[in-house]
């Protein structure tokens, strides 16, 4: 059952799509960004990874000695990442964290961007909850405003790079690293990104 704030096309466009996904997911373009998170945490720390995709950055995070646990909403994306990785991911939306101080770091790479702006300082408090204190937090959104489908009718929402320090801000977080860029993903659109890396204040 999909969490009220999740969006069903954007789910069947990642069902539908999933094999692509994993051959552009294969050459781990976020890998600085995932290199970093990790330079941060503790050996064997816990972590979520939440909108896991088809598990590729949760089996590093797995194969570096972590404890991972792997989610997404996407069944066929948590049927690849079991097949291929070998991860035990679950089907579970962000409407579905509801831990209490489980997690030493949540890596929730470009998977916030398909919830509603409105739910987002939700997410950001239940994340906030989920962590343990001074818990790693890194986020990946799309850079703009407003909300929009794009070519494959997938649900995005945008943001400033001045809206979302605030959000983390207000949501309990504070400021640790951040970057800013540009890539073309499945849709084939070159897009403006930033990627921050936070601590649970």
């Amino acid at each position: 059952m999909l969490g009220r704030n999740t969006d069903s096309r954007t789910i069947e466009v990642y069902d539908t799509h999933v094999e692509r996904y994993q051959q552009l997911a294969a050459s781990l373009p976020d890998k600085a960004s995932l290199d970093r998170f990790i330079c941060h945490l503790r050996p064997a720390a816990k972590l979520l990874d939440l909108g896991c995709g088809t598990g590729i950055y949760a089996s590093v995070l797995r194969d570096k000695g972590f404890d991972v646990t792997a989610v997404d909403a996407s069944p066929e994306m948590v049927r690849v990442a079991r097949k291929i990785f070998n991860i035990d991911a679950q089907c579970r939306s962000f409407d579905d964290l509801d831990e209490r101080s489980a997690y030493d770091g949540i890596w929730a790479n470009f998977s916030l961007l398909h919830a509603p702006r409105a739910a987002l300082g939700e997410h950001l408090l239940a994340i906030h909850t989920a962590l343990r204190p001074a818990g790693l937090f890194h986020i990946s959104l799309k850079l703009g405003s407003g909300e929009k489908r794009d070519a494959l009718g997938r649900f995005y929402s945008y943001y400033s790079t001045d809206e979302i320090k605030v959000l983390l801000d207000n949501g309990g977080f504070d400021l640790v690293k951040e970057d800013q860029g540009s890539g073309t993903g499945l849709a084939g659109t070159l897009e403006k990104f930033i990627t921050i890396l936070a601590r649970r204040r």
